[in-house]
């Protein structure tokens, strides 16, 4: 039986307050063309901090210099992708409280960078038309940073733009 589900992992960082949330402008996969966290997968063997610290400085240019994780849960929504139909997205999120450096509008681009760049996006600009189930999530955090719930969301009619939203 093959299965209808891909499933994807990764760790994501929150680097916000009540007012804006630092986010990039996604290039790939089923987020292209909206804000999205910064973060991603693992590379091989490597520790879930670690990954965050990383892939936050390669998407924002911020390095993450204090953090906690506050929860996993995961996304899931149509998407088609190779022989899958659906997506099962696993996120382990980090509140990243204090950081160095300074936010890149444009980053690196190289194999497997899906970032644009980052931006501080004010909360009130941001919804499910524009940002992804991350974001969103992230969002609700940062408005109830008491409030965050671990139930897997999903969305039974993703849609992906055909141009950037951003």
């Amino acid at each position: 039986m093959s299965q209808k589900y891909h499933r994807a992992f990764g760790c994501y960082g929150i680097i916000g307050n009540s007012n804006e949330l630092v986010v990039i402008r996604k290039n790939a996969g089923p987020y292209i063309n909206r804000y999205d966290l910064p973060g991603g997968s693992l590379e091989d063997g490597e520790e879930l901090a670690k990954a965050v610290v990383r892939e936050v400085k390669e998407e924002t240019g911020l390095e993450a210099l204090h953090f906690d994780q506050i929860g996993v849960t995961s996304f899931r929504y149509p998407w088609d992708y190779q022989e899958w139909h659906y997506n099962q997205h696993i996120c382990v999120f980090y509140r990243i409280t204090s950081f160095t450096g300074k936010l890149q509008q444009n980053v690196k681009q190289f194999a497997g960078q899906d970032s644009l760049g980052a931006v501080k996006l004010p909360l009130a600009k941001i919804n499910i038309q524009n940002s992804s189930p991350l974001v969103l999530k992230a969002k609700e955090y940062l408005l109830r940073p008491n409030e965050f719930s671990l139930q897997d969301q999903t969305y039974t009619d993703w849609q992906i733009p055909q141009k950037p939203l951003f």
